[in-house]
């Protein structure tokens, strides 16, 4: 398998990714560590849903498979969960792609 399971609970696909994915339903308060990473998730994540490694700010760039899958549309704190309420995909986005914003393929 590719990528490094955190605590059991938890893959991150790559080392630059901000994000990784919960491989079970975790709820709010769950420990997560590993690969020099140690945090506490501040809501339920369900499975297969993505929770932020790092803080993010509007705009940020949301990294998932080492590729720059979205923007966080509102702040995100290590430990949130990351959905479409705080980030929007940036992926196949011919509307932005036309407007001259970098778009992810």
């Amino acid at each position: 398998m590719k990528g490094v399971v955190l605590d059991d609970v938890a893959l991150l696909m790559a080392e630059s990714d901000t994000v990784a994915t919960a491989i079970d339903d975790l709820d709010d308060g769950r420990r997560i560590a590993g690969e020099g990473r140690d945090l506490s998730l501040s809501e339920d994540v369900p499975f297969g849903h993505k929770i932020a490694l790092v803080a993010h700010d509007p705009g940020d760039e949301v990294r998932k498979y080492g590729e720059v899958i979205g923007r966080a549309t509102d702040p995100i704190a290590p430990g949130e969960w990351v959905h479409t309420h705080n980030c929007e995909s940036t992926r196949g986005r011919g509307d932005l792609a036309a407007a001259g914003e970098e778009v992810a393929e």
